[in-house]
């Protein structure tokens, strides 16, 4: 065998890990002015539309039945994601905790007040409140398992773990796992 056939694995592209999706979410629990203000502060921190996500579930002692509005969520995606996951960051100091990895190469963090993100300045309309991101990760071939006809199952090899992830996270993103 040449040395030209040999492929080395960390140069091959299939293997290259990416931010596929940023979803910024509130969730408030009642429709009304709190989901409204909500609504505000996703809009001022993203600067994208934001969708009010609704109950599925009936729950009689909380008072919410399906089809009422109790959150809201925000999307992004390419570029916007990757400035939106820096700014944001910042405001935990480049730290994430170990346990915020899902086993599928998914990460979580939460803000616990807007005002945390830097250049978002306090509204007294608003007032305070935090909220959560979620960090999707995939490698490119991933399409293959949702498209609608001929889907397949992702080989395991070409599954991003938790370690994946991690590695991802420090290396990419600049962020001290602890």
């Amino acid at each position: 065998m040449s040395d030209e056939k040999i492929i080395n694995k960390k140069d091959n592209p299939m293997k290259e890990i990416f931010v596929d999706k940023v979803t910024v979410n509130i969730g408030v629990g009642e429709s009304g002015i709190e989901l409204e203000k909500a609504v505000k502060i996703l809009a001022l921190v993203t600067k994208k539309p934001v969708v009010k996500t609704v109950c599925k579930v009936k729950l009689p002692t909380w008072g919410i039945r399906p089809g009422l509005p109790i959150g809201c969520k925000a999307i992004l995606r390419d570029q916007d994601a990757l400035d939106f996951i820096t700014l944001t960051l910042k405001a935990k100091k480049n730290k994430i905790k170990r346990k915020s990895f899902s086993v599928d190469g998914n990460f979580s963090y939460g803000i616990h007040e807007y005002l945390d993100v830097p250049g978002i300045k306090y509204d007294p309309d608003i007032g305070i409140r935090g909220f959560d991101i979620t960090v999707n990760l995939k490698r490119r071939g991933y399409r293959v398992k949702l498209r609608k006809y001929n889907n397949s199952k992702i080989g395991k090899n070409q599954k991003i773990t938790k370690e994946d992830a991690i590695k991802f996270a420090q290396e990419k993103l600049k962020v001290v796992v602890e």
